[in-house]
């Protein structure tokens, strides 16, 4: 599993391509091409990048798209987990991850096959569709209770990581708007 997650998101990150090539190796890409007439185009780039880099590409809610380009997997809507056992038995080597914005929807995921489910919003984010933040200390309960692997999303930065790791909450992260360093 990819240690980080970086979201792509058009309207915060967009040149998605030059975030990927600055990524860790073994972190992970989730391109949400959210019907863009060039996705195909945009996420093999990210698939090269991807191969080159050492990381690994999901795409976001659209299993024919992740197929296409090639792509290491998918990640989920929350209201589509019920999908992640076929999806892994259709295609092995996935990586599936869900959407879960509580501890029963985490609970699905697991239960429906997925190999981890991304939390949000963590902290106070500026997407339009992250909701209240449940800060670290519900996310620390979500996660004993979810049994798989847990990302946190929205608001997560190098500032607000700290407090995750003071939680007792290392290994996994997620981002979206992410910005390199110059």
């Amino acid at each position: 599993m990819p240690h980080l997650l970086f979201f792509t998101d058009p309207a915060r990150t967009p040149d998605p391509e030059a975030i990927a090539a600055a990524l860790p190796r073994g972190a992970g890409i989730v391109f949400r091409a959210f019907g863009a007439v060039d996705a195909d185009e945009q996420g093999r780039r990210l698939k090269r990048i991807a191969v080159a880099r050492g990381l690994k590409l999901l795409v976001g809610a659209d299993p024919a798209l992740a197929a296409r380009i090639g792509a290491h997997g998918v990640h989920l809507p929350e209201r589509a987990a019920a999908k992640s056992r076929t999806l892994k038995s259709l295609r092995p080597g996935w990586i599936v991850t869900c959407a879960a914005h509580s501890l029963p929807a985490a609970l699905r995921a697991r239960r429906s096959g997925a190999d981890a489910a991304v939390v949000s919003a963590v902290f106070a984010s500026r997407s339009p569709s992250a909701g209240a933040p449940i800060g670290p200390m519900r996310l620390a309960a979500l996660v004993r209770g979810a049994g798989l692997p847990v990302y946190a999303l929205g608001g997560v930065s190098n500032q607000t990581a700290r407090r995750l790791v003071d939680a007792g909450l290392v290994g996994l992260a997620a981002v979206e708007g992410f910005r390199p360093r110059s």
